[in-house]
């Protein structure tokens, strides 16, 4: 069966391929236009299967897929079955994981089994991973005994593992061989590959010994033995490493795909970039939803598809558990009430003052989450980080500091000047360095450092610099 580095050059010539007059199709960014569906909708009422795969075919299976989640349910079914098996596959790989559950749901068993045989392998798996339980039972039971058998092996990887994401599809050479003989080998072996930007070399044993581009190997004599090809040098993954691993992997190398070994070294698979691609739009999306203090929404539960109660559930936790955290802001006020009382003028500053606070720790931890996502820094530039972040803060501290005196004289005079000045220097300097110091400790205790942001930080800075501003309030003011 074709695996996706031919559907993607099926899929090319398929978009350069210029419709006839007769058809009327229009291309605009990369979507069917309300003319050509229209036609779609006609040729449907009209029964006419072939100009309809004819028209459909003219057109890359991501646009496809957009056709069929945007049709009619009783449309989605025929259009999906006039397709060709192949094009069928790669259009289903396309399509997101609720419109595939729906539309296994209306195909027969003979339809789901050839649909299954044409997906790729890790295509398979991400498949299996989403839909419900009883969905997958009756799937795994149409696959014939090698898919099956395929299926369960890399389903048996623990989620999120890059063993989940692998496919088995790939080219291996030996070291002895001629260059001649690998490309005679690269041409036979080559359609059931997932790749084939990449070549692999392994030994008896198939264990890894190096990776080389295939132009390469083109570009070499034919006479050439692959090992005078080798450096020896290579980047690989264990199978049970985090998805997470293999992105940054292949991102820092630059590679089209990154071969997936077990502790001994021996060659299972590969994953390649497209898949990690997903997985770097997931964690990105994961990391957003920590910041802003909910749970990760995980597919299929997309926002605009996600039940309320979901919705609910997402958020309601951290909301309860800030509200607890929350509450030591007014035994703090509570705390300092006899100031308060005498010096009613400092109420008006207190929004301004914790905003700032809040703000300025938020900010901090956002550009550290980040850092620390993307491995700019690691847990070893603490102490520089704190450093430089507090030379920093100290500035804008001051400078804000500053500002809010003007207000402050204009308001309550020189001394309630001095007290919110001072407290916007000490607030903003204490709430930036808890706003870097909180996702270095998290990394360090193994948690996820975005949870170390937003609602959190905000609600730490503004109990602690309620605390702060009310102290030195009462230290200058007196009782």
């Amino acid at each position: 069966m074709p695996k996706k580095n031919n559907s993607n050059e099926q899929s090319t010539k398929k978009n350069m391929m210029v419709p006839n007059d007769t058809t009327k199709i229009k291309r605009k960014n990369g979507t069917l236009n309300k003319a050509t569906k229209s036609e779609i909708k006609k040729l449907i009422k009209e029964r006419k299967w072939e100009n309809l795969r004819g028209l459909l075919h003219k057109w890359s299976p991501a646009t496809v897929a957009d056709l069929i989640q945007e049709a009619e349910k009783r449309d989605c079914i025929v259009i999906f079955r006039s397709l060709s098996r192949e094009f069928a596959a790669d259009v289903f790989s396309e399509l997101e994981p609720t419109a595939q559950d729906s539309l296994l749901k209306n195909l027969t068993d003979s339809e789901a089994s050839t649909l299954l045989a044409e997906l790729p392998p890790d295509d398979r798996t991400a498949l299996f991973e989403e839909l419900p339980a009883q969905i997958t039972r009756r799937l795994l039971e149409l696959l014939s005994p090698e898919d099956l058998k395929e299926a369960r092996q890399l389903l048996g990887y623990p989620e999120e593992s890059v063993g989940r994401l692998m496919t088995p599809d790939f080219i291996a050479i030996h070291q002895e061989w001629t260059v001649e003989t690998a490309l005679k080998y690269i041409r036979e072996k080559g359609k059931d590959s997932e790749i084939l930007a990449m070549i692999y070399v392994v030994d008896d044993d198939q264990k890894l010994m190096d990776d080389l581009r295939l132009r390469q190997i083109i570009l070499a004599n034919p006479s050439d033995k692959i090992s005078d090809l080798m450096n020896y040098s290579f980047v690989s993954v264990n199978a049970y490493e985090d998805q997470e691993k293999a992105y940054y992997l292949i991102k820092k190398h630059n590679l089209y795909a990154l071969p997936v070994v077990d502790s001994q070294g021996i060659l299972l698979g590969i994953v390649t970039v497209d898949d990690l691609i997903d997985v770097g739009e997931e964690e990105v999306t994961e990391d957003f939803h920590k910041i802003a203090a909910m749970s990760e929404l995980k597919l299929p539960d997309k926002i605009r598809d996600a039940p309320v109660q979901t919705l609910y559930r997402k958020r309601i936790g951290w909301l309860i558990f800030l509200v607890f955290v929350n509450i030591f802001s007014g035994a703090a006020i509570a705390l300092f009430q006899q100031t308060i009382a005498r010096y009613i003028v400092l109420v008006l500053f207190m929004p301004l003052l914790i905003g700032c606070g809040g703000n300025a720790g938020a900010q901090t931890s956002t550009l550290m989450v980040r850092a620390l996502a993307t491995k700019d820094v690691t847990l070893h530039d603490w102490y520089y980080c704190i450093g430089k972040e507090a030379v920093v803060a100290a500035a804008i501290g001051i400078t804000m500091g500053f500002a809010v005196s003007l207000i402050g004289i204009f308001r309550g005079g020189m001394m309630i000047a001095l007290v919110v000045g001072l407290a916007m220097v000490i607030i903003v300097f204490v709430g930036s360095l808890i706003g870097i110091s909180l996702p270095f400790i998290f990394t360090r205790a193994g948690w996820d450092p975005a949870v170390a942001s937003g609602p959190l930080i905000t609600s730490i800075a503004d109990v602690v610099g309620i605390i702060l501003y009310l102290f030195i309030a009462t230290m200058l003011l007196g009782f």
